[in-house]
C-alpha cells in the first residue's frame, strides 16, 4: 500500500501536540470551538493509536520507541508523557461534569443553528448520541491506558492520581452507556404509511407485488422481531409488531428519545435528562453507536477487565441492541433473491424520503457488520466493495469534479440532519452536519480489504484505500501550528470558497480511525493462496530431493566454502517447510533460491566431468 500508517500517525501526533500544547498548557477547541465531542476527538487523536495499535506504546515508558518520543517531544520524555496526558484527561472529565456531579454530553458548538438568533440555551445543552459514543471510546481508552501504566508506577502519589482519574472515567463511561440505552429507537409503522411505502420501494428491487415483498421481509426479520421481547431496560420496547401489515426499523435516534424511562443503576451517573428526540433511528447515529458498542465488546476490554459488574450488565443490554440493529440492517441492505441488493441501488433512500450517497456509505458499514456475523462469503463482501468504488467515483474522490458539481456538497458543507424534537424546548429545530465522507470511505475500504481472503479482490480494495488516502492528503492544512491536520476541502474542490486556519478535530479523528484500522489490517498475516501452496510444496519437494542427491555425491566433504553454502541451503529448506502453510509465496521463493544454488552445483560437476 502507498499508505504508511505508522509514519502518518506519527505525523498526526506531532501536529496534534504542536497545535494543542502551547506554553505548557493544553489548548482545547479547534475550528468548531470547544464542546464535549470535539474535545474528546482531540484527545482520541493521541489515544486511539496508543491503545489500539500494538507498536504505539506510551503506557510503558521503558518500551516507548524513540520515534514515538520524538513525535510527542513537547510533552516531555518517555516518563513524562503519560503524566502529562493524565493531567489533560483529568481536565477533560472535570470540564464536562456539572456541579451536581452529572457528566455533560451536550452538542453545544457542534449544533447547526442555521443563523437562527432565537435558539434557546437549553437546546445547545441537549445530550446527543455522538457525545455518548465518543465518551465510551475515550473512557475505555483512558481506563485501559491507566491499567497498563499503573504497572510501571511505584510512587503512591501517582498511584492515587491514577485511581482518581480512573474513577472519573468510569463514571462518565457508565453515564454514556445509560444514555445510549435511553436513545435506542424502534420505529414501527403500517405498510401503507409513508415510511412503509418508502421501505418497500427501497427493498423491492425485483418489481414483485407488495404483499409478497412484505411477507418475505417479515420472514427475514422474524428472529429480530421475536428478540424485541428481551429488551427489558431503556427505550426501544415494542408490542405491536404482530400484525402482518406492520414493518419497522431500529437503531439510535440523535439523543434520548421522548418518554424514554430512566434506568435503575448502582453507578453514580447523576441526573438522567428527560428525552425529547424523535423515536426513529438515524443512520449516522446508529453507525457511531454500533462502533462504540464494539469497543465495549472488544478483546482488549475483556482482557484488561475494563468494566465493573454493573457496567457489564449495561453492556449486555447494549449488546442485545447491537445484535438486533446490525441483523436488521444487514437483512434490509442485502434483501432479495438473485436480484440487485437495495444497497446497490445508489443512493440509499430513508423512510422519511431523504436520499444521499452518504446514507449508502453508512449502510455499507451496517451491512458489513451483519455479513461478518453471518460469515459472509468473499463474493458478498466484494459486492459491497464495488459499491464503495462507485461511491468514490460519485463523490469525486477518484474522479475529477465538474465546475459546478453537486457531489462536492457531500464534503463541504456536508449532509445536514434535522434533529426532530429539539424544537420542543421553544427554539427552532436544530441540525447536525456530517461531512466525513472521505475518511469514512477510507475506513470502510480497509475494513473490507481485511476481511477478504481472495487476493485479487483484496488488492482492489487496497488500491481504493490508497486513492482515497491520496485525496485526504491533499486536504490537509498546510500552514500554521495545525499543518498536517484536517480539513481543507478548498484545496481539492475549486467551488469551495471557505478556507480554515484551525484544525477540525471531527475530521482529524475520523482520519486517525481510518489509519488505525489500516494499521491493524496490515499487521495481520498475509493471505494464504491454496494455488501457491501447491506450487510451493512441489518446489520444496524437488529442492529437498536434489539436496539429498547433493549430499549423496559427497559435497558435504568438500571445502569450507561449499560446506557453508550447503548449510545455508539446509537452513532455507527448514525455514521453507516451517512457513509453507501460512506463507506459501515466501516458501516458494526460498525453495526457488535453493534450486538455483543446487543447479549451480550440478552444472559445476558436469563441467568438471566434461573437462576430464
Amino acid at each position: 500500500m502507498r499508505i504508511q500508517p505508522r509514519q502518518q500517525l506519527l505525523e498526526v501526533w506531532n501536529a496534534a501536540v504542536r497545535s494543542s500544547w502551547r506554553d505548557g498548557e493544553w489548548v482545547w477547541g479547534g475550528r468548531d470551538g470547544s464542546n464535549s465531542i470535539s474535545d474528546a476527538e482531540q484527545l482520541l487523536c493521541l489515544l486511539l493509536p496508543a491503545t489500539k495499535v500494538g507498536t504505539f506504546k506510551i503506557d510503558r515508558p521503558d518500551e516507548t520507541a524513540d520515534d514515538m518520543i520524538k513525535a510527542l517531544r513537547p510533552l516531555g520524555n518517555a516518563t513524562q508523557i503519560p503524566r502529562v496526558l493524565m493531567q489533560v484527561l483529568r481536565d477533560y472529565y472535570a470540564r464536562y461534569t456539572d456541579e451536581s456531579g452529572t457528566p455533560v454530553f451536550s452538542g453545544s458548538t457542534y449544533f447547526d443553528i442555521g443563523g437562527a438568533a432565537e435558539v434557546k440555551p437549553e437546546q445547545l445543552q441537549l445530550d446527543i448520541v455522538d457525545s455518548y459514543a465518543m465518551s465510551v471510546t475515550l473512557s475505555l481508552s483512558t481506563i485501559g491506558f491507566l491499567r497498563v501504566f499503573r504497572q510501571s508506577v511505584s510512587r503512591d502519589e501517582i498511584l492515587r492520581e491514577i485511581e482518581s482519574l480512573e474513577s472519573m472515567a468510569s463514571v462518565r463511561l457508565s453515564a454514556a452507556m445509560v444514555g445510549m440505552l435511553r436513545s435506542f429507537s424502534v420505529n414501527v409503522f403500517d405498510v401503507d404509511s409513508m415510511e412503509g411505502q418508502a421501505l418497500v420501494r427501497m427493498v423491492n428491487q425485483g418489481g414483485l407485488p407488495q404483499r409478497q415483498i412484505v411477507a418475505h421481509l417479515r420472514r427475514e426479520l422474524r428472529q429480530t422481531m421475536a428478540s424485541f421481547r428481551e429488551i427489558l431496560i431503556g427505550s426501544g420496547q415494542v408490542a405491536d409488531l404482530e400484525s402482518p401489515n406492520r414493518l419497522f426499523e431500529c437503531g439510535w435516534s440523535w439523543g434520548v428519545v421522548k418518554d424514554a424511562p430512566t434506568i435503575d443503576t448502582e453507578e453514580p451517573v447523576g441526573h438522567q435528562p428527560k428525552g425529547v428526540a424523535q423515536e426513529a433511528p438515524y443512520l449516522y447515529f446508529t453507525v457511531i453507536a454500533l462502533d462504540a458498542i464494539e469497543d465495549l465488546l472488544s478483546e482488549r476490554t475483556r482482557i484488561l477487565g475494563l468494566l465493573n459488574d454493573e457496567q457489564q450488565r449495561l453492556s449486555r443490554a447494549l449488546q442485545l441492541r447491537w445484535e438486533l440493529t446490525r441483523t436488521y440492517w444487514a437483512a434490509v441492505a442485502t434483501f432479495g433473491d438473485g436480484h440487485r441488493w437495495p444497497l446497490e441501488d445508489i443512493p440509499w433512500r430513508t423512510t422519511d424520503e431523504e436520499s444521499s450517497d452518504y446514507y449508502t456509505l453508512l449502510v455499507t458499514s451496517l451491512a458489513v457488520k451483519g455479513l461478518v456475523r453471518e460469515r459472509g462469503s468473499d463474493a458478498e463482501l466484494t459486492r459491497v466493495g464495488l459499491v464503495l468504488e462507485e461511491l468514490a467515483n460519485r463523490s469525486r474522490i477518484t474522479r475529477r469534479p465538474l465546475d459546478q458539481d453537486s457531489a462536492v456538497a457531500l464534503h463541504s458543507p456536508g449532509v445536514r440532519l434535522s434533529l426532530v424534537g429539539s424544537e420542543q424546548l421553544g427554539g427552532p429545530q436544530l441540525r447536525w452536519v456530517v461531512s466525513e465522507f472521505s475518511a469514512l470511505l477510507l475506513q470502510r475500504s480497509s475494513v473490507i480489504a481485511g476481511l477478504l481472503s481472495e487476493a485479487d479482490q483484496r488488492a482492489r480494495l487496497l488500491e481504493l484505500a490508497d486513492r482515497t488516502w491520496d485525496h485526504l492528503l491533499d486536504r490537509r492544512l498546510d500552514r500554521g501550528a495545525a499543518r498536517s491536520l484536517w480539513d481543507q476541502p478548498a484545496k481539492v474542490f475549486q467551488q469551495v470558497q471557505t478556507t480554515y486556519d484551525e484544525p477540525s478535530w471531527y475530521h482529524t479523528e475520523r482520519v486517525v480511525q481510518g489509519l488505525v484500522t489500516t494499521a491493524n489490517m496490515l499487521s495481520r498475516p498475509p493471505l494464504r493462496s491454496d494455488r501457491l501452496a501447491v506450487i510451493a510444496r512441489d518446489l520444496l519437494n524437488e529442492a529437498e530431493h536434489l539436496y539429498d542427491i547433493e549430499l549423496l555425491s559427497g559435497a558435504a566433504e568438500a571445502g569450507p566454502k561449499i560446506q557453508q553454502t550447503l548449510h545455508i541451503v539446509r537452513v532455507n529448506l527448514r525455514r521453507a517447510r516451517e512457513i509453507l502453510q501460512d506463507r506459501p509465496a515466501t516458501a516458494a521463493a526460498l525453495a526457488t533460491e535453493v534450486l538455483r544454488v543446487l543447479d549451480e552445483f550440478a552444472a559445476a560437476r558436469r563441467d568438471v566431468a566434461e573437462a576430464g
